[in-house]
């Protein structure tokens, strides 16, 4: 508790303003070449990561690119190519289903809103955040684990679910900066930030951090 009770609005901006810094420019690690393979890739990014989904979609996209190329495909198809992956059947049998979506529905375009993206199978709110923001520059903050990890760690935002980090850290910028946010807490939590064991020592932000203003000198 003691992070939302010290920390400043003042502190929050100043440690973004950092980290907009030090991972300037830096994007999705997601490789892909339309909206269509965005949505796929990071539909498949759950419980994995963005290294090992680009192993399989480099296959995969060779073979299948669009919505068009996966015209009656099944689960049984797509699994060869996925089955590295964590939940692979599970997923598999979502991207037959959003790919037989996208042509009877959205004439083999993949949607530029929020409500629609959720509409298909598999795709969450994140999911769909990761699209509007990368694949359409529409402003939105996708919450990942690792979004959540560090903004509730640095007092970014006061959270108990993704909805309630986004919200928080959505109030705290403008909306032009909402996508490249959601690029800077991403990166730090998987460079600096980690789950287990994290460099607090190394950490860009330095003491303006309320869990390193928490230890004990």
């Amino acid at each position: 508790m003691a992070a939302k009770k010290t920390i400043t609005k003042k502190q929050k901006l100043a440690m973004l303003d950092i980290l907009s810094q030090k991972y300037q420019n830096i994007g999705t690690a997601l490789e892909y070449n339309s909206p269509f393979q965005l949505l796929v890739s990071t539909a498949l990014a759950a419980q994995t990561t963005d290294v090992q989904v680009n192993k399989v979609t480099r296959a995969l996209y060779a073979k299948y690119p669009d919505p068009q190329s996966m015209a009656g495909i099944t689960p049984e198809t797509l699994i060869p190519y996925i089955q590295s992956l964590g939940l692979y059947r599970n997923k598999a049998k979502n991207i037959a289903a959003l790919a037989e979506m996208l042509l009877l529905e959205f004439d083999g375009q993949v949607p530029q809103t929020r409500e629609e993206l959720m509409r298909l199978p598999g795709v969450g709110r994140k999911t769909a955040n990761v699209v509007l923001a990368n694949a359409f520059k529409i402003p939105a903050f996708a919450v990942d684990t690792h979004v959540f990890r560090v903004a509730n760690r640095m007092g970014l935002a006061w959270g108990k679910t993704p909805d309630e980090v986004e919200r928080d850290v959505c109030s705290l910028i403008p909306e032009k900066d909402w996508a490249d946010a959601h690029h800077w807490l991403i990166w730090h939590g998987r460079r600096c930030c980690k789950a287990q064991n994290p460099a607090c020592e190394e950490c860009p932000v330095g003491d303006l951090c309320p869990r390193i203003m928490a230890k004990p000198s």
